[in-house]
């Protein structure tokens, strides 16, 4: 069996993996809200549905990153909790 100082290391370990996972997601965040722009600003004007379509899914794409971003910070309050009565 693991002593406390291991598994709060493994933890640790894991923690900094979520840490670079949630950096990613905001590097993803950041790069889809420079494409709206860039789509805004080649397609202005256009009354196209599908630029309206492609708005949408970009916006939809933002805000499921958001919600992973709510989801990895809850997982890692959790952890921490866990460790923390370790």
């Amino acid at each position: 069996m693991a002593s406390v100082a291991e598994v709060k290391a493994a933890v640790d370990a894991a923690l900094q993996q979520v840490s670079e996972g949630q950096a990613a997601i905001q590097a993803a965040r950041e790069k889809i809200g420079e494409a709206q722009q860039s789509l805004a600003a080649a397609l202005d004007g256009s009354g196209s549905d599908a630029v309206g379509s492609a708005h949408s899914s970009l916006s939809q794409a933002d805000q499921s990153l958001e919600e992973c971003l709510g989801a990895t910070a809850m997982a890692v309050e959790q952890a921490q909790n866990y460790t923390a009565m370790l």
